[in-house]
């Protein structure tokens, strides 16, 4: 272990380590996900997604092999013994910090497919990563401000159908859809901006579950509803790499998809959309809740 070492080198210790992990794999990505491109038939799609996964896979172990090496974190983590890899999931969290993707791949990878994230198209553009994300078929959707929307309603449908078509190539194997419903990080002055009715917690947005839901329920397992609490207050990427995160606590409860709503004309049906945002209320405020009793109890050791 590492940790005895002055938080900013273990923080450039953590940081080369990933980057070597990174652009060790990536370059192997890239040269299949071009095969792909290249020869773009179903069955070669077929065989060479699992092996792409594989390989995202190994990245994720690589991160988790420096993080054992410079990290001292409690994880207190309930609700992920009984989970099938060989199956689909919508796995929906709040979101707090970057470090949130990285407690979700350390804890879920192996235990369920591989999380594929909806991203912001700017992403694409981060050096190395993005070329990573686009090789693994992650989405890239150009998120407009509700504003925007309403001057130019077209957009809204570019954007459902960008994800129609991520979920169509989804349902082709095993896929953990990844979906943040506040959309963006919480913090208290978006809290304060929105007039959020929740302690912890940004409003839930319902439109990109909704949709999801609408072309993948039929091969959800579940939705795995996750809750993330950092007792100590949310780290930032290099607090974390310093070794600052002490302790997270992670409870993930399985829900029942919500037939009755996917099968549901979200953009068109008031009705629709107002059950669906009902239910994502409900959901929204037993997560509050938790959250609660999560920063006041104590902890169940897994490190």
């Amino acid at each position: 272990m590492l940790t005895s070492l002055p938080a900013p080198v273990l923080g450039l210790i953590a940081l080369l380590l990933l980057a070597l992990n990174t652009l060790f794999w990536v370059p192997i990505l890239l040269a299949l996900a071009i095969v792909k491109l290249v020869l773009p038939f179903r069955a070669l799609r077929l065989h060479l997604d699992p092996v792409l996964l594989r390989i995202a896979e190994a990245w994720i172990a690589g991160n988790r092999g420096w993080m054992r090496l410079t990290q001292e974190t409690v994880w207190d983590v309930e609700g992920i013994d009984d989970l099938d890899r060989g199956g689909w999931y919508l796995v929906n969290c709040n979101h707090q910090s970057w470090v949130d993707i990285f407690v979700l791949q350390h804890l879920l990878t192996g235990r369920i497919p591989l999380l594929k994230f909806f991203l912001k198209r700017q992403l694409l553009w981060v050096p190395v990563m993005g070329l990573a994300w686009w090789a693994l078929e992650f989405p890239f959707m150009r998120r407009h401000s509700e504003q925007m929307l309403d001057r130019h309603p077209e957009l809204r449908g570019r954007d459902q159908e960008a994800t129609r078509k991520a979920c169509e190539k989804f349902a082709l194997i095993p896929t953990s859809v990844m979906n943040f419903s506040e959309g963006t990080r919480f913090t208290p002055a978006k809290q304060q901006r929105q007039q959020s009715p929740y302690r912890h917690l940004l409003r839930p947005k319902a439109g990109g579950i909704a949709l999801t839901l609408n072309v993948m329920g039929d091969k959800f397992r579940a939705i795995l509803d996750v809750t993330i609490v950092y007792p100590d207050g949310a780290p930032s990427f290099w607090e974390f790499l310093c070794g600052r995160m002490r302790c997270v606590r992670v409870r993930v409860q399985g829900l029942p998809v919500p037939r009755h709503l996917a099968n549901g004309d979200y953009a068109n049906d008031p009705a629709v959309r107002a059950a669906f945002q009902q239910w994502l209320q409900q959901i929204w405020r037993e997560k509050d809740a938790q959250i609660d009793a999560l920063l006041a109890g104590g902890t169940n050791d897994r490190r």
